[in-house]
């Protein structure tokens, strides 16, 4: 039988519950849940000895279940005649105390300040239908009615679905009477409503409403919202970001009831936030693989991240989950990064924490009671130590952390907060100055220093960088442009000038300087607290033959073309990014693929050099445009992709007759390597010069 309205106006009518509940009959109905479901929320926010009105009772054993635990003193009132006759027959005798009384609560008739509690579950989602003038009305006088029948410092208690509009006349309301607004989900309530009763995709919530005695002239609002994985309220600072805090609660109520029905919904991220404090813990992933047979042991498995890894491109890209999803052999995966500013305890209490969280992200089918794998990569959660925090004007929050990599090496990062999950730079450490020993030395200084002194960084922290290493595949492949110079074989001895524009931590123009010996480097850098971040922190120093130029590579190289004494590079490199993140192309600006521009850049750069860019670009038809401009100011263009990333290096010359077939290519790149791996230089033997030229293409 369907006992729901054809309209949701229906509900706000008497004619529709009297025919509801004649034709129900006398077995219950509960809104949002049994009291089992609601029995915490409501035990903490009603005393036994207080007074309670419960309005738009209808024929739910709530209050019956109350009065059998010790909250006797509860009047109950209804505008259906027939349930509340119904009631009254059905408690006679039994519950001598609680009273059942036919009325309307937009006229109510008890005197002021009658009650202590006022209890209403689901009424106001029921007569708050629309934002019609006359629904609104409507919903005025019952508020205004709940005021006044409440003593101060007394709450009216409403278990609702929060839909925005129920939310937003609530807190609307009762925060301009000065009242102190609480919002408190309801734990799990809609897993458990029985499956002939109509099901709510949507968490149930508690508004917990306190009168406050009127202050004239008073603007305190108290905003708070209280999780149902946390006992303690967190304070919020408008009704605005109240209403935000619900509306994420019930999209991850929507998102988990999805997952639970149907795989493969595509790309889904969600954050998991620290109770406490409210900022993120874990982000977590969520990858289907249809392709794996069903099976006992196969469903669901939950993958942590160690820390510092999860910007790889087997972590942090769709592409790289889905085949570590693969080869893990389970129906669905869950990958767990681990946010920086953070403390975890080890994989144990890790496990601990999630374990009912990621339980709701489980597939269709999983068979109850089963046990869920954590897995990770050697079986614990990574080492990352922050080793100093600061701001930037220009590049804004910024941390450099040291993590640990494969093979037990350790790295040194460069992040802006502003986009966390980029690794800007990043140095290889020296193994003989492994994280332990860095803590050692730290925990040795500790003792004998005064309690009072503040804890400082390693003495020498550059000293400790491998500079014979470079970490970015990109920065790889722009040193292997080098060799589309003429004679690469003869560069360790030509006097070659070079523009970097974009230092950030330094190793790109640190390891030209180092390999080449006869070279000049100028580095361009807009942001002095680059040039304070690469030297404290990276191992750079300037020389005579490296100078770092503090200003905007715009300006910089504008003054250059502009100049009476131009200078001719053998190379310009351009490694910088746009701090404005609502942009397709995030390296370079746009500004320095400008055409005018271009031809300034063209100016400057020798007959024969090359101009080397780093192109990071997700707006296909923006790359094209920008392919199309490279092309127009410089004939002959490479484009060699980063896989598994999105960079692009783009090797641009002036001469189209130089234009070099895949195996010349090759045969220069050894070339050239053959020239840098000589005795006594340090060299880093996984890479190799020629792989990177091996997929170059020609535009």
């Amino acid at each position: 039988m369907n006992l729901l309205p054809k309209s949701s106006k229906e509900f706000g009518s008497v004619d529709y519950w009297e025919k509801f509940f004649q034709q129900r009959g006398k077995r219950s109905f509960e809104w949002y849940g049994t009291y089992l479901e609601l029995c915490e929320v409501l035990h903490k926010y009603i005393k036994p000895r207080e007074k309670v009105l419960v309005i738009g009772c209808g024929n739910s054993e709530l209050s019956e279940q109350l009065y059998d635990v010790g909250y006797e003193d509860i009047v109950n009132i209804d505008i259906s005649e027939v349930v509340i006759k119904q009631m009254k027959e059905r408690n006679a005798g039994r519950r001598p105390r609680m009273s059942f009384m036919k009325m309307d609560m937009t006229q109510m008739d008890f005197p002021d300040a009658t009650f202590q509690v006022v209890l209403d579950k689901g009424t106001l989602d029921a007569v708050l239908t629309d934002e019609e003038e006359k629904t609104l009305q409507q919903v005025d006088r019952m508020l205004a009615e709940v005021g006044r029948v409440l003593q101060v410092g007394g709450r009216y208690l409403c278990i609702s679905l929060a839909q925005a509009h129920i939310l937003k006349k609530a807190v609307g309301h009762f925060s301009r009477e000065g009242w102190m607004v609480r919002v408190h989900q309801v734990a799990n309530s809609q897993d458990q409503v029985f499956e002939a009763e109509p099901r709510f995709s949507l968490p149930v919530f508690a508004f917990v409403m306190t009168k406050f005695r009127p202050v004239p002239g008073s603007a305190l609002h108290i905003f708070e919202l209280c999780t149902q994985e946390q006992g303690k309220p967190v304070r919020l600072e408008s009704a605005d970001r109240l209403a935000e805090a619900v509306r994420e609660r019930q999209h991850y109520a929507w998102l988990c009831s999805q997952l639970r029905r149907k795989a493969g919904l595509g790309s889904i991220s969600l954050d998991l936030c620290s109770g406490d404090t409210g900022e993120p813990r874990y982000t977590l992933h969520v990858v289907d693989n249809p392709t794996v047979k069903p099976s006992r042991d196969s469903h669901f498995a939950i993958f942590i991240i160690p820390q510092g890894r999860e910007t790889e491109w087997l972590f942090g890209m769709d592409e790289g989950r889905k085949q570590l999803a693969a080869s893990a052999g389970f129906r669905r995966l869950v990958t767990v990064a681990l946010h920086r500013g953070q403390q975890y305890d080890g994989m144990e209490s890790i496990q601990a924490e999630l374990s009912t969280r990621v339980m709701e992200l489980a597939p269709a089918g999983m068979p109850p009671q089963q046990q869920v794998p954590f897995l990770s990569v050697g079986g614990d959660i990574g080492v990352r130590t922050v080793q100093h925090q600061d701001h930037s004007a220009l590049s804004g929050d910024y941390v450099i952390e040291d993590v640990q990599g494969e093979d037990r090496w350790y790295f040194r990062r460069l992040i802006f907060l502003s986009n966390r999950n980029v690794v800007q730079s990043e140095a290889r450490l020296l193994k003989d100055v492994s994280h332990r020993a860095q803590k050692k030395r730290k925990k040795d200084r500790k003792k004998h220093r005064p309690a009072d002194t503040p804890e400082d960084f390693p003495s020498a922290p550059g000293q400790s960088i491998d500079k014979s290493y470079l970490c970015c595949e990109h920065h790889k492949a722009m040193i292997a442009g080098l060799a589309l110079l003429r004679n690469p074989e003869q560069l360790l001895e030509t006097p070659l000038t070079l523009l970097v524009v974009g230092l950030g931590g330094g190793s790109l123009p640190l390891f030209v300087h180092d390999h080449f010996p006869e070279s000049r480097v100028d580095a361009v850098e807009i942001d002095p607290s680059m040039l304070e971040v690469a030297t404290q922190w990276f191992g750079f120093s300037q020389s005579d033959r490296m100078k770092v130029h503090i200003a905007d590579g715009l300006d910089y190289i504008t003054s250059l073309a502009g100049g009476e004494a131009r200078p001719h590079y053998d190379v310009i490199m351009f490694d910088v990014d746009s701090k404005d993140p609502t942009l397709g192309m995030s390296c370079p600006p746009p500004a320095f693929v400008d055409q005018l521009f271009l031809q300034k850049v063209k100016s400057i750069l020798s007959h024969e050099g090359i101009f080397i860019l780093n192109l990071v670009c997700r707006d296909l038809e923006l790359k094209d445009s920008v392919l199309a401009g490279l092309k127009a100011a410089f004939p002959l263009l490479y484009v060699r992709r980063i896989e598994g990333e999105v960079n692009e290096i783009l090797f641009c010359q002036l001469q189209p007759e130089q234009k070099l077939a895949t195996p010349e290519l090759l045969e220069m790149a050894q070339a050239l390597e053959r020239t840098l791996r000589k005795p006594g230089q340090g060299w880093d033997d996984t890479y190799v010069l020629s792989d990177m030229l091996k997929t170059v293409t020609i535009v």
